[in-house]
């Protein structure tokens, strides 16, 4: 296994589990400030919309790699 293989592999278990723990956090959050389900789903709309962005800001870079 080279650097840039093991790069690649480490970039995606590691901003996989960031975004898990990411989604952990606004729960917590929609929880603890007993926001409700409009609330909650609302946290993970406008919160998870950044999240949503950078996926398809990768997919579409690779894409265009092509």
């Amino acid at each position: 296994m080279n650097e840039a293989l093991f790069s690649q592999i480490a970039l995606y278990v590691c901003l996989t589990a960031l975004i898990v723990w990411m989604g952990y956090i606004v729960w917590d959050l929609a929880k603890k400030s007993q926001a409700g389900r409009f609330g909650t789903i609302a946290l993970f709309t406008i919160l998870g919309a950044g999240v949503v962005g950078f996926i398809i800001k990768t997919i579409l870079v690779e894409v265009m790699q092509l």
